[in-house]
């Protein structure tokens, strides 16, 4: 049997034990054996990537791990065209994070010990093909993301790592009883089984039980994703957290919250359950799509910006899914797999404006553009692929989710095609308040509120990590059929 995918998580685990014990005159090291650790694991994944859905099937691991007379929990792992993209990028982004961390990073072996331990984390749950072990996963993300932010993070810090805790536990544990609810209710001759193709195989009960069982998982996963009302969490976590926090928190870690919902409500629960739902997923995600947007435009502070937009367009991921099509899926996906990869580029540029130029506030910058060339660039670069500018990945998922919503649209016909005007509108907003802060920060007159003696432009290190991320963004949006392809052979029959 493989054990390639136990090795996508082995390996950062035993990174991260490394780089935690090198205390003293040898924790300047640390970035060098993250940097070789995350190298490896993102190498592996690639080559995991390459084989092809057809081969996935070969690479699943099951071993029993937990057995008694009632209960069977599993070591079990698997992966597929959903759980491929997120590993790939998993491991492409902290790989990222280590490139572009600063050697200057006060306690270097306690922080890059944190993001190997988060890599671990999110490897497990992309990866599990059983709910206990995706549930000890799902919390291995947040303890070390709980650190990294208190100990690493901004003046509020304490309290943004306190809020992210209390949000996002909480809602893990009311995922965590209908996952209970939901695997015992599917015992076949009195054995509980966590395994996710037993659980599939074997759930079913009334519709109300299934209703109140979905109610449960998709509250867990909301607020993690975030989605408007439940997402206060995320702008204090994202402005207090360090770069490489925000990163990660923004590129693989809210998919989480998506992820879920396709890998455990779409597929498990039958589709007049779903379209029960199909409402309340559709308006929660026009709702984050506008309310995100709107905010945004609000935004003095370029991170706090960006946070706002990640509302915006997870609530995008959400509509997409809610359209509850094999397109929607399909789109919903590929959009998670956009916005990780853009997003790296936009909290990059913004950790970069609070450490090169000592200031994030919008009102305080001006006419950089020819101050700083190289960074001007990323910021504008990663400002249109969020927008969607054609020829960007940005474009593709977002041309994709509005065919899906229209698709479903056209069917109900009447009144209910105004609707895609919703859409539209959460796209508009999105352009201009991108293009107004590029303008007051880019352009027009520099203020005399920064000293542009002391500003610097990006480094050699910092040029690489955003340049890798960049070249994705421009691939992806010229041949999509690269994600597309391994998407679909998930997406396709799934509804």
């Amino acid at each position: 049997m493989s054990v390639i995918l136990s090795l996508l998580l082995a390996i950062p685990f035993v990174g991260a034990i490394i780089t935690l014990l090198m205390s003293g005159p040898r924790e300047k090291l640390a970035k060098f054996v993250a940097l070789v650790t995350t190298a490896i694991t993102l190498i592996i994944a690639l080559y995991t990537l390459t084989l092809g859905p057809s081969k996935y099937i070969d690479l699943d691991e099951n071993f029993t791990w937990i057995k008694t007379a009632n209960i069977q929990m599993n070591y079990a792992l698997h992966i597929d065209g959903l759980s491929a993209l997120m590993m790939f990028m998993t491991s492409l982004l902290v790989f990222i994070t280590v490139i572009f961390s600063s050697t200057e990073t006060d306690r270097p072996n306690y922080f890059h010990a944190l993001l190997l331990a988060i890599e671990v984390g999110l490897m497990g749950v992309y990866l599990a093909a059983d709910y206990f072990l995706f549930y000890i996963m799902w919390e291995v993300t947040l303890i070390p993301m709980f650190f990294m932010i208190s100990w690493y993070g901004g003046p509020r810090k304490h309290y943004s790592a306190i809020k992210f805790f209390i949000y996002t536990h909480v809602a893990s544990l009311v995922m965590l009883i209908g996952i209970f609810a939901m695997v015992f209710t599917a015992a076949h001759n009195g054995l509980a089984n966590f395994s996710f193709i037993a659980v599939k195989n074997g759930f079913g009960g009334s519709a109300l039980l299934q209703t109140a069982i979905f109610g449960l998982l998709f509250f867990g996963f909301i607020v993690k994703m975030p989605i408007v009302p439940f997402h206060t969490w995320l702008p204090d976590a994202h402005v207090e957290a360090p770069t490489a926090g925000s990163v990660l928190l923004a590129g693989v870690m809210l998919k989480m919250g998506s992820y879920g919902i396709i890998r455990i409500c779409i597929e498990v629960f039958e589709s007049s359950v779903l379209y029960n739902w199909q409402t309340v997923m559709i308006g929660l995600g026009v709702l984050s799509m506008i309310y995100g947007a709107y905010a945004c435009i609000a935004q003095t502070d370029l991170k706090k910006m960006v946070a706002y937009s990640s509302v915006s367009h997870m609530g995008m991921v959400l509509l997409a899914i809610g359209c509850l099509s094999e397109i929607g899926i399909e789109f919903a996906v590929f959009q998670m797999f956009a916005h990780g990869l853009i997003t790296a580029v936009l909290f990059m540029v913004c950790g970069l404006a609070g450490h090169n130029i000592g200031t994030r506030e919008i009102p305080l910058l001006g006419g950089l553009a020819g101050k700083l060339p190289i960074w001007s660039f990323f910021m504008m670069f990663g400002f249109m692929a969020s927008l969607g500018l054609p020829g960007l990945v940005g474009f593709v998922a977002e041309f994709g989710i509005l065919y899906a919503f229209w698709e479903i649209l056209a069917k109900m016909g009447g009144i209910y095609i105004v609707l895609i005007g919703l859409g539209m509108l959460s796209m508009m907003l999105t352009a201009g308040y991108y293009l107004w802060a590029m303008q007051r920060t880019l352009f027009g007159d520099t203020t005399d509120k920064i000293d542009l003696r002391s500003i610097h432009d990006v480094n050699k290190t910092e040029f690489i990590a955003l340049s890798i991320v960049s070249c994705l963004i421009v691939l992806f949006g010229i041949w999509p059929s690269l994600a597309t392809n391994v998407i679909t052979s998930f997406s396709g029959g799934l509804l």
